[in-house]
């Protein structure tokens, strides 16, 4: 990884710790949709020890390819994975038939008794498609896809949200509606 790259991770992962997680830890405060007005975001973090350029940040956001955040105009917000109270205002959807959660097999014990939960997140976090979800739960180790059938869940009233970068968000999944690998 080249320096530059390295650096545009660096930013990626600032922006996520504070945009997502704790933005009181830099004296920034998100609106009630999660957004923050760039020029704000970056005295902030100037003033804490991490100087960016706006050039930075937009290339962050253009760059990234999961899409984590959204510029409008001159405020920025995450996507989703907020532990933060936001209201992204997504309109409940029909999701595919069809959705996807990478995870991996010390986690399936607990995924078979109680379903997907979010757990500090607002949303379970689910992919449209088997790859996706294979490098979402390669992140933590060796990846088990797990097969959500949302539109049964849908039918049954469960309510499905999809971000801007196309992350399909449910409340929770319960694992009737859960279909595993053979192991």
């Amino acid at each position: 990884m080249t320096p530059d790259e390295r650096r545009t991770v660096r930013v990626s992962k600032y922006l996520s710790k504070h945009l997502r997680h704790q933005p009181e830890r830099i004296g920034i405060t998100l609106d009630e949709n999660g957004w923050v007005e760039v020029d704000e975001l970056i005295r902030a973090a100037a003033a804490h020890s991490f100087p960016f350029t706006r050039a930075e940040l937009d290339h962050v956001v253009a760059v990234n390819d999961k899409r984590r955040f959204t510029v409008d105009g001159t405020r920025i917000r995450a996507n989703q994975g907020h532990t933060v109270e936001v209201d992204l205002g997504l309109p409940p959807v029909e999701p595919p038939a069809y959705l996807y959660h990478g995870t991996v097999a010390r986690n399936l014990d607990a995924i078979r008794a109680d379903g997907l939960r979010p757990m500090a997140r607002h949303h379970v976090h689910l992919s449209p498609d088997r790859e996706t979800a294979t490098r979402v739960g390669a992140r933590r180790g060796r990846p088990v896809v797990l097969s959500v059938e949302s539109g049964a869940m849908h039918r049954a009233g469960h309510v499905f949200r999809v971000s801007a970068n196309g992350v399909w968000l449910a409340d929770s999944v319960p694992p009737q509606f859960l279909r595993f690998q053979d192991r």
